[in-house]
């Protein structure tokens, strides 16, 4: 009997390569099964089901692609034994190998103990790993008789990423705790951010720069030049421009493949459901207390988690609200809305510009985080940000509240679908549902007010008559350092009452007493003031209309707008 040679097979034997690959295959098909069969068990507790669809349906392709890797092994080892049987001892071992690595598309040398290692593997890992070590394809340099080189098969696509998607995210892709389902998910997603200010500009562009599926974005706001030292995602040519519509062309210029829809029209209770029941996530950027509450109980009643954050001055703060079982809203932590002297604007109070785009990245984070289903949601903690100082804090706050008129299952009264749109949001919180600058207020009779152009007249006339008038300029003393009236005082409207008697000397230089013209920034305060003034006995005090800002626009157009 011949003793078999080192390399000779037996018909009965499969080649190793084949044998192993084709294990693997089995393995990680049956693999890519079972998570496809309980995908959907390992969300979080509590963590809406966005993308699940979407990985359902790519783990389904991926066991349809596994099995057919499967079947066309098989092929290959019947057709190597076949090859085997018919040839002689020398040539018939190398036409074997031809035929498994012609059915295995050109395995290279080693594949088999990689393979053999990579089947204990779970199926996702398992897929990445077979397809990098045995089921790339190789140049093919002829057989093992010198026959002519074959076309190398296309590896099948396994996942819903495109080339282009896999180069532009691959630094994402690349991380371990992030990878190609995440990235999925995200691309499937659909996020709206509410306001392109301060907070949704640094938003709208991490999230699609990270690639967000669809991205929608309200605002009926325009441009103005004081938005742009931290609305990044406008431009001083776009100063005018609606802000959604500004906002996203920057989003397409950044990334073409992000699906884009501008809501110009703003939210209001008569529309805000139905915007919001088209998207995953919502994130709150606006910056009104009305709009606030407004967008809380739509993302309640629609059952969507909602990013909420807030940034004025040199601090800021954010959220995650209605996520999970007892993620409180927005109604839980205030039920009543504070009061409006107690809100503070940027338009205000002013902020810091980095300020916000520090709090509108980290809402972006956590969007993708809960889109991807990735790392703990800021759900039942507030993060506080603290710019001087270099600090963040975050603190527990409470649970959903059982008495939530939105959300509280034991709430004797109801706010529900059939009741929002007839909610007066404007009444509830004694504040308009608008950015920007306050509403002009009315607490003083017309006989007392002038505009600018009738002020500007009412100085002249006095200092013709060589009496000195007395422009009493009642805002803050920075805003005062920054621009004023020529001969105009300062005295802020919290001080006057301690400079009343100084005010009252001024005056009666003069017989009839100087003209006494107050101004603040808008011409809210100076009508506060001139109610102090006139209980005071100066009944000769009027305001400017307007304010320092409307002088700017009818007056002087060479004064700056605070």
């Amino acid at each position: 009997m011949r003793r078999m040679e080192s390399g000779e097979s037996t018909g009965e034997a499969a080649p190793p390569a084949a044998t192993a690959v084709a294990a693997a295959a089995s393995a990680a098909a049956d693999d890519a099964a079972a998570a496809s069969a309980g995908g959907a068990a390992g969300a979080p507790t509590g963590a809406p089901a966005v993308g699940a669809q979407a990985e359902a349906a790519v783990l389904r392709e991926e066991v349809d692609c596994l099995r057919a890797e499967v079947q066309r092994l098989k092929a290959a080892l019947a057709a190597a034994g076949a090859a085997h049987n018919a040839g002689g001892s020398g040539g018939g071992a190398a036409r074997a190998a031809a035929a498994a690595g012609a059915g295995l598309g050109g395995t290279p040398p080693g594949a088999e103990g990689t393979a053999a290692a990579a089947s204990s593997m779970p199926g996702s890992d398992m897929l990445g790993t077979l397809h990098a070590h045995a089921l790339v394809p190789q140049p093919s340099h002829g057989d093992a008789r010198g026959g002519p080189a074959t076309s190398p098969p296309r590896v099948p696509h396994v996942h819903s990423l495109n080339k282009a998607q896999v180069e532009r995210y691959s630094r994402q892709l690349l991380l371990p705790s992030y990878g190609l389902a995440a990235q999925e998910r995200l691309c499937a997603a659909k996020v709206l951010i509410v306001g392109c200010g301060g907070l949704g500009s640094p938003a709208a562009l991490y999230l699609a720069a990270a690639g967000v599926g669809t991205l929608g974005l309200v605002d009926h706001d325009v441009v103005e030049l004081s938005n742009l030292h931290r609305q990044i995602i406008h431009s001083e040519r776009r100063v005018g421009v609606h802000k959604a519509t500004s906002a996203a062309a920057s989003v397409g210029a950044l990334n073409s493949s992000v699906r884009v829809v501008a809501h110009t029209e703003g939210m209001t209770a008569a529309g805000a459901l139905r915007i919001v029941r088209n998207y995953d996530v919502v994130l709150d950027c606006s910056d009104n207390p009305p709009t606030r509450y407004l967008i809380s109980d739509v993302c309640v009643l629609a059952g969507k988690p909602l990013v909420s954050a807030a940034a004025v001055g040199t601090d800021g703060q954010m959220t995650v609200y209605n996520y999970g079982r007892d993620g409180p809203c927005y109604r839980c932590l205030f039920p009543e809305a504070p009061a409006p002297e107690n809100c503070s604007r940027c338009s205000d109070a002013g902020v810091l510009g980095v300020v916000p785009g520090v709090m509108g990245t980290l809402q972006a984070l956590e969007a993708i985080k809960i889109v991807s289903r990735k790392g703990h949601v800021l759900s039942r903690r507030m993060l506080i940000f603290d710019a001087l100082a270099g600090k963040f804090m975050s603190v527990k706050i409470r649970p959903k509240s059982l008495s939530c008129i939105v959300c509280g299952e034991g709430s004797v009264r109801r706010l529900d679908e059939a009741s929002l749109e007839g909610y007066n949001y404007a009444t509830f919180t004694g504040m308009e549902p608008r950015d920007g600058a306050p509403t002009p207020l009315a607490l003083i009779p017309g006989n007392e007010r002038l505009t600018p152009h009738e002020a500007l007249a009412e100085l002249d006339a006095a200092r013709e008559r060589g009496i000195l008038p007395v422009l009493l300029d009642v805002r803050p003393a920075l805003q005062f350092q920054l621009v004023h009236l020529d001969g105009a005082i300062n005295v802020p409207e919290d001080k006057l009452q301690e400079r009343l008697a100084e005010l009252e000397e001024l005056c009666a230089r003069h017989d009839p007493p100087a003209p006494l013209i107050v101004v603040c920034r808008r011409g809210n305060a100076s009508q506060l003031a001139v109610q102090t003034l006139r209980a005071a006995g100066l009944t000769h005090a009027v305001d400017v209309i307007g304010g320092m800002t409307r002088w700017a626009l009818d007056v002087d157009s060479s004064m700056p707008v605070l």
